[in-house]
């Protein structure tokens, strides 16, 4: 029995550069969005992850005051052991959580930490 986990991404994972290179291939999946968070940027000073993305700000789920902000992105089916490899692609000012999504549909997400 193959375990899958749900990683949802509003960013830099959605880059097929960072998914081969982060992965080893290239993720499928659909579009969803993660509930009661909006967007900001964060500077990325880990060279090796600016090194991948090519870029120094990335974007960062944080949570709303208002219930009907939202961010759209994409929920990929990844193995366990993908999902400890994105684990070691973020960098400190990102944390792991459970998200809520429109779909009901449940997945793992980065958010502001």
């Amino acid at each position: 029995m193959n375990i899958v986990e749900c990683l949802f991404s509003y960013g830099t994972l959605q880059n097929t550069s960072v998914q081969l290179e982060t992965f080893g291939r290239k993720l499928e999946g659909h579009a969803d969005q993660l509930l009661g968070h909006k967007l900001e940027m964060v500077e990325i000073c880990d060279v090796d992850v600016v090194a991948l993305s090519g870029e120094t700000h990335h974007p960062i789920a944080v949570v709303s005051k208002d219930k009907n902000d939202f961010v759209s992105g994409v929920i990929f089916e990844i193995t366990p052991e993908e999902l400890a490899q994105s684990d070691e692609y973020e960098v400190n000012e990102y944390k792991r959580v459970m998200g809520e999504f429109k779909s009901g549909q449940k997945a793992w997400v980065y958010v502001q930490a």
